[in-house]
């Protein structure tokens, strides 16, 4: 199987480098100062037990030639980034006829539980993956991965339940390439889990570390009622821990503990958007359809969307003015 890793950024470029290095055939997908450094220096990912630097083929979208047919597309981009990667690559042509929205397998390694739907619309052969996956980009040609001793756990299945000979082939890859990789009928449930673990992300990224913890289990509060009226089924702490267990767990990476959450590395990059919408955004969302109340999520994202806008560093969002948001 050959991978085409769509989004080379801090969850793409460790799955790409380990894949890489473990053998595997890999393109990577990026874009800007990011692409021209993978391109002149290769990718360099830093963990723990020491630095590895990838170098192979970099671009920055399919191309004219057509894809192999044994090609697997794995989108890693953030949540607000999906929509104009499916449209990028879903025509792309495959060798032998077809495109890839209609003979690739698309595997979706992203946070949020929106990115399935989305590219089911337009890709037949879908596959989820709920990413336990510490690491950070935030400087082109890149990435730090503080897992240990495995760098992730990546749960995969087929979208929307179920799992196929695809998810079986991509995780026994995934597992040589150094991951814990367990095949899941009911990966959506680790994913909804995974959500309501990631809603702390947005206030991480608005008020740094020294987060006050009843915000963090406000939001959290929210969302288990939210899924709950909706009916969601979801894993929850000591399911996840126990998985786990001390197989990923964070360590420091050149005497640096990791900066900070998917959404803080967003705000302290500047680039120009956060996947708060996608996060919080959902449980406001499952809120208002479901008549939940669901006030500190929607502060989160209000916050985070002025945070863009005004371009307010990560960490530094004047908590009075999340108090005032928050009511």
């Amino acid at each position: 199987m050959r991978y085409v890793i769509i989004g080379a950024g801090a969850v793409g470029g460790t799955i790409g480098v380990q894949l890489g290095t473990a053998g595997r055939d890999v393109t990577l997908v990026a874009r800007g100062a990011h692409l021209a450094a993978i391109r002149e220096r290769g990718l360099t990912l830093r963990r723990p037990q020491g630095e590895t630097t990838w170098r192979g083929p970099a671009v920055d979208g399919p191309g004219e030639r057509p894809l192999p047919a044994d090609t697997v597309l794995v989108l890693t981009v953030k949540s607000q980034d999906t929509a104009p990667a499916l449209a990028t690559w879903a025509d792309a042509p495959v060798a032998g006829g077809g495109t890839a929205a209609e003979r690739l397998p698309l595997v979706t390694a992203q946070n949020g539980v929106a990115n399935e739907p989305a590219a089911l619309r337009l890709f037949a052969d879908v596959h989820a993956v709920c990413v336990w996956l510490p690491a950070t980009h935030l400087e082109p040609g890149v990435v730090v991965a503080n897992g240990h001793p495995h760098p992730g756990m990546l749960h995969i299945g087929r979208y929307p339940s179920g799992s196929d000979d695809t998810d079986r082939a991509v995780a026994a890859d995934l597992t040589a390439a150094g991951f814990v990789a367990p095949v899941r009928d009911d990966v959506m449930r680790w994913k909804y889990g995974k959500l309501l673990a990631n809603l702390g992300n947005g206030l991480q990224a608005l008020l740094g570390a020294d987060v006050p913890g009843d915000l963090s289990d406000r939001v959290r509060a929210e969302g288990e009622a939210v899924l709950a009226a909706a009916g969601i089924p979801h894993t929850d702490r000591a399911e996840e821990v126990a998985e786990r267990g001390d197989l990923v767990g964070h360590r420091p990476v050149g005497g640096e503990e990791r900066s900070g959450s998917s959404t803080w590395q967003s705000l302290a990059r500047g680039a120009g958007s956060t996947e708060a919408d996608h996060l919080n955004g959902e449980i406001v969302l499952l809120g208002r359809l479901h008549g939940v109340p669901t006030p500190a999520n929607a502060a989160v994202q209000l916050g985070m969307r002025r945070a863009v806008r005004e371009r307010i560093p990560a960490g530094t969002f004047p908590r009075a003015d999340l108090e005032r948001l928050l009511g």
